[in-house]
C-alpha cells in the first residue's frame, strides 16, 4: 500500500515528500499536472484536484495513508471536508491532516475557522488521524528580501505580542514522521495533535534585532499599518485572501500566538531535536543573498 501526498507541489508539500523520500516508503503525489510536476526520485505523480472528488476517489486506489493540505482558496474548506468524506469512506488506515495554529480561538479569520471546522469533523467521525497545527511559516519572511536588503525594513506587521514562528522543514519533517508511523502499523491508530511551532516568541522589533545582526546593518521594524498591508496584499491577491491576512495579522497584534512549553517539549521529542529558530534561518538566508 502506498502513502497519496495532497499538495504535494506546494511549499509545505515538497517538504513532505523530500522528507518521506528518506524513509522508504512507497509515496504518491497528487497534482492537476502529472505530466510535468517536478518530483523527488521515486515518487509517483498521480492526477487529481480537491475540488472534484471523483479524482480523489481514483487517487486512493492502492492508497493507505492520507497526508491532507487543502490549497488556500475561498472554497478550502469544502474541499478539505469532501476530501476527508472520500477518505473516510475508502477506508484509509491513516491521516495526517494540516491545521494551523491558533485555529480554535481565531474564530473572525476564515482560514483559521475553516481548519478548526475541519478538525472537528476528525473528531466527529472520530477518523484515526494525527492534525498538525503549524505556526506562521518561518519561510514566509523570505518575501521581505528587498525591504531588508534596499529599504533596511522589516515589513511584516506582526506585532509586539510574540509569534512562534515555525520553519516549514520542520513541518515536513515532521509530517513524514507520522505518515510513516500510521503506515507501518498493522491497524489504525488513534487521534493526535501537535503544534507545529519555533522556540522563538517573535515580535516585530525583535525580528528587526535579529536580522541588524544577520545582516550587520540597522533593519527597523516597518509598523503595525493593516490597513496599508490589506491594500499592498490586493495588488498580489485576490480581495478575499488580503483580507483574510490583515484578519490574521490583527489577531496576531491583538494576542499573539505563542507557544507553551508543553507544545515545545511535545515537537521535539516528536522531531527528536529542538525545532528550528529563526536566528538560524536568517543568518542562513543573509549567508545566502550575499553569495547571490
Amino acid at each position: 500500500m502506498s502513502i497519496l501526498v495532497t499538495g504535494s507541489t506546494g511549499t509545505v508539500g515538497a517538504q513532505v515528500l523530500a522528507h518521506l523520500q528518506t524513509r522508504n516508503a512507497d509515496v504518491r503525489a497528487l497534482t492537476r499536472s502529472p505530466e510535468t510536476a517536478q518530483l523527488p526520485a521515486g515518487v509517483t505523480a498521480v492526477g487529481g484536484d480537491l475540488a472534484d472528488p471523483d479524482s480523489v476517489r481514483a487517487a486512493l486506489e492502492g492508497v493507505s495513508t492520507l497526508f491532507v493540505l487543502a490549497p488556500n482558496v475561498a472554497d478550502e474548506l469544502t474541499q478539505a471536508m469532501l476530501t476527508l468524506t472520500v477518505a473516510h469512506e475508502a477506508g484509509i488506515k491513516g491521516i495526517v491532516y494540516l491545521s494551523v495554529f491558533g485555529g480554535d480561538a481565531y474564530a473572525d479569520v476564515p482560514h483559521f475557522a475553516g481548519k478548526y471546522t475541519v478538525e472537528r469533523m476528525i473528531e466527529a467521525l472520530d477518523l484515526p488521524a494525527t492534525v498538525l497545527r503549524p505556526a506562521y511559516f518561518i519561510q514566509n519572511d523570505l518575501r521581505q528580501k528587498d525591504g531588508l536588503l534596499k529599504a533596511g525594513i522589516y515589513a511584516s506587521p506582526i506585532g509586539a505580542k510574540g509569534v512562534s514562528m515555525v520553519d516549514i522543514r520542520d513541518i515536513g519533517e515532521a509530517a513524514a514522521i507520522e505518515l510513516v508511523r500510521r503506515e507501518r502499523a498493522p491497524s489504525p491508530l488513534g487521534r493526535e495533535t501537535y503544534a507545529l511551532v519555533g522556540p522563538d516568541s517573535l515580535t516585530g522589533e525583535g525580528i528587526a534585532t535579529i536580522w541588524s545582526e544577520a545582516l550587520g546593518r540597522a533593519i527597523r521594524y516597518g509598523g503595525d499599518d493593516l490597513v496599508t498591508m490589506e491594500q499592498r496584499m490586493k495588488t498580489m491577491l485576490p480581495a478575499w485572501h488580503a483580507l483574510d491576512l490583515r484578519l490574521m495579522f490583527s489577531r496576531y497584534q491583538a494576542e499573539g500566538a505563542v507557544a507553551t512549553a508543553d507544545d515545545l517539549a511535545r515537537l521535539t521529542k516528536l522531531l527528536g531535536r529542538a525545532p528550528r529558530s529563526y536566528p538560524a534561518f536568517a543568518r542562513d538566508a543573509a549567508a545566502q543573498w550575499t553569495k547571490g
